[in-house]
């Protein structure tokens, strides 16, 4: 639980990341429907008039913690922003490309436990959140993923097949992998091992399932 916090003055940029914050944090804990703007407000230590300051209504706040999610260190770290992962994807260095994408989500997810919890319930509560998240990063990730491994089958490279499978297959390791040590298994006790042996291991397997010749 977040405790009270005390009534101290703030710039407005400073208050709108406080109740963003809290807002991430007690719904990953409590859901959607089990939080209130009183709620945000009592652990703000202000004013419910003041969160509504603010934000307007509660769809206005779900789409503001997307986009500050979207523009700090969290969830949605681009991999298109990444200058690495593009230039990894020009040379067409396969291993190196997906092992990249891989160790960057592991780090990202590690970051924001919260929100990650937070998608989960917007997902179970049919929130519309969940699809604003499938739509403003989920599908432009697969699209992104998808386009390389179409221009590598059609260098040859890799197998044929529907490139959405293949990226499903892929991100599918990944998001086990964090909802494990993240959410489900923290103690590790069914597999324990560091996130950048899974990353390298996760490209290598998914690799040797898609391209044509064995990757080592």
């Amino acid at each position: 639980m977040i405790e009270q916090k005390e009534n101290i003055r703030m710039s407005g940029d400073e208050r709108h990341a406080q109740l963003l914050h809290i807002a991430v944090k007690l719904f990953s804990e409590k859901g959607f429907s089990g939080t209130t703007t009183r709620e945000i407000a009592k652990c703000a230590g202000i004013s419910e008039a003041m969160v509504f300051r603010h934000f307007a209504n509660k769809d206005e706040l779900y789409n503001a913690i997307l986009d500050h999610k979207a523009c700090s260190h969290g969830l949605q770290s681009f991999p298109w922003e990444d200058e690495e992962i593009h230039h990894l994807r020009e040379t067409k260095d396969d291993f190196a490309f997906f092992n990249r994408l891989a160790a960057s989500a592991f780090k990202n997810h590690k970051k924001d436990i919260a929100f990650i919890r937070l998608l989960l319930h917007s997902a179970l509560e049919g929130h519309e959140l969940s699809e604003t998240f499938l739509e403003k990063f989920v599908l432009r990730l697969y699209d992104f993923i998808g386009s390389y491994i179409e221009q590598r089958q059609a260098d040859g490279a890799f197998r044929d097949g529907d490139p959405r499978i293949f990226v499903r297959a892929f991100l599918g390791m990944l998001v086990h992998h964090s909802l494990n040590n993240l959410v489900l298994d923290p103690k590790r006790r069914m597999l324990d091992v560091s996130d950048e042996d899974a990353a390298e291991n996760f490209a290598r397997i998914f690799l040797n399932g898609i391209r044509k010749t064995t990757v080592r």
